[in-house]
């Protein structure tokens, strides 16, 4: 059964797009730690982040680099941080936070967030990718 990152890639569920290449896909968690949370994934179903191929996994981190780096341009923040938790979801995903401070990356409490606000924080986010 696909998992439900797939079905966001396969456009069967809805998602605040950041950036899409041939290989990866980038978009605002739902459920976010802080404005601008985002997920990086791989569109290859792998559960574990780890049994990724070398290719696919240095890619991955290259495309959450680029997004990263536009994240810090839209989204005021003392820096942006990754984990890689991976027990909710079994598609290998990467988190980039926006940080405030240590709670932020602590995922115990979240930010709530209009629809509106997800669809300009995803816009602003894009539009800072070069």
């Amino acid at each position: 059964m696909a998992s439900i990152f797939t079905k966001i890639i396969n456009g069967e569920i809805p998602s605040y797009k950041i950036a899409e290449t041939d290989d990866f896909y980038a978009f605002l968690d739902i459920n976010p730690n802080t404005k601008g949370h985002t997920l990086c994934i791989p569109k290859q179903e792998v559960d574990k982040l780890f049994d990724l191929d070398e290719e696919t996994y240095a890619g991955l981190m290259e495309f959450s680099r680029k997004v990263a780096k536009a994240i810090e341009k839209a989204i005021p923040c003392k820096r942006v941080g990754m984990t890689v938790i991976g027990l909710e979801v079994p598609h290998a995903h990467i988190h980039l936070i926006p940080l405030h401070g240590m709670e932020d990356a602590r995922f115990t409490s979240k930010t709530k967030m209009t629809p509106e606000e997800f669809e300009t924080t995803a816009q602003r986010i894009a539009s800072q990718l070069s």
